[in-house]
């Protein structure tokens, strides 16, 4: 039975066409986390359904610049297909493109008809699978920042920040917006339904952060992911630039990925799963699932009120650090955005409610118990910033280990706890040395990832930067 003659596509077409939709776009993540995509016609939808949509599988190995990177299975094998069909679960209306509807789209090799080795999504089902093996099923809030500019002809970048106000912390308003950026993006994301729940200005002028709900752990990457490329197209469309890069300017501070994570015990998972729940300050609430199933991570009589499952998914998520950090960091600016006193962690620790740790513990337990990994910058891709964390916490689960004590008072002191990666290149071989993490994650993605970041940082090594110029050039 084709595609057309099966009864969900027919109602989905009829219910995008009762509602004024005759285009449909099908997006998928690349391996850095951008938004690739087709724009189809709805009376096209079956055909894409039935045979896919044909995409070069060197996209995954094209830089931003359109550069396609030397990755095997890319250019040396004569740049083959992938082949992407909707996920017609995932259809929504774009708010602010009439006539246009969005869903994601799965990934396969034709040659093989399995997952494309690379593709972001399926690596994450491919851990979550790992851990339901053990009976435990993965929760995530993600909370995201960025930084909006205008455009500005007379700067070296053409852009600069839409707001230099100062002090205008945890604020919401004209004072900090003069816009009303953040209130018209909030209603636009409210309405695509990717679980959008508040927002504020953050630290620094033209910094914005918008708070997503938990969920399972697929569909709050598929959220974030959405999240990110719809703050950019909404930015877009006013002429202006939303970028999610790790820290864009010298005079202001980075923009995090902070991953809320806790587990839910799978035979005690009731048939309807993980819900939504109610949020809280970041987004995450009551980040168990109450009736739908019991917080693997809390257990009130042991110590720190987490059960050995939570302390242990804390001490993998410690052990594997220094590798984790080339899907959290995954950018030559990542690096910049650590450093003393940047609240950005860039030492391996943990702690009770303590902001200065690279692992908080917030404090609500019982339902609510879960970790807080601070270390993900927000250039990272979700997906892969969601896996490798969840691979991390499996791998301590299983090792059975016990962190560390937690930090007290304020960290950031190299004589208590171990440096992280302070580069890509070190976090890049830190992954390429951790064996247990990339046996979790795939031997092809770890080396086509490996191949295309090294890529990355060859490329840069050999740019001479405005700062070069400006410190030798006259002197010497």
């Amino acid at each position: 039975m084709s595609a057309s003659d099966t009864p969900p596509v027919r109602r989905h077409m009829e219910r995008l066409a009762a509602e004024g939709i005759d285009v449909v776009r099908v997006t998928y993540p690349d391996l850095i986390g951008t938004e690739r995509a087709r724009d189809v016609l709805l009376d096209h939808l079956p055909s894409a359904c039935d045979h896919g949509l044909a995409f070069c599988r060197a996209v995954y190995h094209t830089s931003p610049q359109g550069d396609v990177v030397p990755v095997s299975g890319g250019l040396d094998a004569g740049l083959p297909d992938i082949c992407v069909r909707p996920d017609l679960d995932t259809l929504t209306a774009l708010p602010w493109e009439p006539g246009v509807a969005t869903c994601l789209g799965d990934v396969t090799d034709p040659a093989t008809g399995r997952p494309a080795p690379e593709s972001p999504r399926d690596l994450l089902r491919a851990v979550l699978d790992r851990c339901a093996a053990h009976g435990l099923r993965p929760v995530v809030g993600p909370e995201l920042e960025y930084f909006l500019c205008d455009a500005a002809a007379d700067t070296p970048t053409g852009w600069r920040r839409y707001s230099d106000a100062e002090g205008v912390v945890y604020t919401a308003g004209l004072r900090a917006d003069d816009d009303n950026h953040l209130l018209r993006t909030l209603r636009l994301l409210r309405d695509m339904n990717i679980g959008v729940i508040s927002g504020n200005h953050e630290f620094d002028g033209a910094q914005f952060e918008i708070n997503l709900t938990h969920s399972d752990a697929m569909t709050a990457a598929d959220r974030a992911f959405r999240f990110k490329a719809a703050v950019k197209e909404l930015a877009r469309k006013e002429g202006r630039l939303a970028t999610f890069m790790a820290k864009p300017f010298n005079g202001a501070g980075g923009s995090g990925f902070h991953l809320h994570l806790s587990c839910v015990d799978e035979y005690s998972v009731g048939e309807h799963g993980v819900g939504e729940h109610g949020v809280g300050e970041h987004g995450v609430g009551e980040h168990g699932v109450g009736e739908h199933g019991t917080n693997a991570f809390a257990d009130p009589s042991a110590p720190y009120g987490l059960s050995a499952t939570g302390r242990h998914a804390i001490a993998g998520v410690l052990a594997h650090a220094p590798a984790l950090a080339a899907l959290a960091n995954p950018t030559i600016n990542s690096y910049k955005r650590f450093g003393p006193d940047t609240l950005a962690p860039w030492l391996i620790d943990w702690g009770l409610d303590n902001r200065s740790a690279m692992v908080r513990i917030p404090p609500e337990r019982g339902s609510g118990s879960r970790l807080e990994l601070r270390l993900g910058d927000a250039s990272a891709n979700p997906y892969l910033l969601i896996a490798g964390t969840i691979a991390a916490a499996l791998l301590g689960v299983l090792a059975g280990e016990e962190p560390p004590a937690p930090l007290e008072g304020y960290g950031y002191d190299t004589t208590r706890s171990p440096v992280l990666p302070m580069s890509l290149p070190a976090a890049l071989d830190a992954l390429e040395a951790d064996t247990a993490l990339t046996e979790v994650l795939g031997k092809d993605f770890t080396t086509s990832y490996l191949a295309y970041k090294r890529d990355e940082v060859a490329r840069f090594q050999r740019h001479v930067t405005d700062w070069e110029f400006t410190e030798y050039a006259y002197h010497l």
